[in-house]
């Protein structure tokens, strides 16, 4: 069999957004302050490819976290997501080890995909991102993995291609099923978010033209210049 015959019939995913491999995340918070509420629970799925080439969700790391020193907890948060802090059955972990679970699988796809770094993907992205951020600033996490402020955001995403922004409704226009009763997980939120995600990615098949044109050296200089993490 030939080299040509050996290779895949589709791009690499190193090949696909840039060399960033997108990750889906969902954090569940003390509250809406990411400057001064506590992150109790993050869950992230590295996106995959078939053997088709098609985008599938990767495996769930996952951890419950206690309060960090110096964050606080709004009562009516808790009403929301239904987590008990520190009950025994939570198994929770301090900030830093709770960091730890997510990043270093995450830096194993991206490695494993060949990408630079990885691009966080979110239902309303930039709120998971902001508490990330503040984490890793609390603990100085020297090998975070993601990008610091770029984002896929898939209310975005389902905006455009369902007319639906609440995660339930677009879940449900995708045919993927919502149940509220796992709702508020860390989890449940993160592999719908992936397949939802994985869904309206699949039916983009392939970049408009224009977008594989490499730019040129003075222009690339400047594109890695505002993009800033490269």
């Amino acid at each position: 069999m030939t080299d040509t015959q050996d290779a895949p019939a589709f791009a690499a995913m190193a090949e696909r957004f840039r060399g960033y491999l997108p990750v889906v995340v969902d954090v569940e918070t003390g509250g809406f302050d990411w400057n001064k509420h506590a992150l109790l629970e993050i869950a992230a799925i590295p996106i995959e490819l078939d053997a088709a080439g098609n985008y599938v969700p990767g495996e769930v790391a996952h951890a419950h976290i206690a309060p960090a020193p110096g964050t606080s907890i709004d009562p009516k948060s808790l009403e929301v997501t239904g987590i008990k802090i520190g009950h025994p059955l939570r198994g929770e972990v301090d900030e830093r080890s709770g960091l730890d679970a997510i990043f270093a699988p995450v830096r194993a796809a991206v490695k494993k995909h060949g990408c630079q770094r990885a691009i966080l993907v979110g239902h309303n992205a930039h709120f998971d991102l902001n508490f990330v951020n503040a984490a890793v600033a609390r603990v100085q996490h020297k090998r975070n993995p993601f990008h610091p402020f770029s984002v896929f955001d898939t209310v975005t995403m389902a905006g455009l291609a369902y007319g639906q922004t609440v995660l339930a409704r677009a879940a449900m226009a995708a045919g993927l099923g919502w149940d509220p009763s796992q709702a508020h997980s860390a989890v449940y939120d993160t592999e719908q978010t992936a397949k939802l995600f994985c869904a309206i990615a699949n039916a983009w098949k392939k970049p408009y033209p224009a977008a594989q044109v490499a730019p040129s050296a003075s222009s690339a200089g400047t594109i890695g210049a505002m993009d800033g993490a490269d």
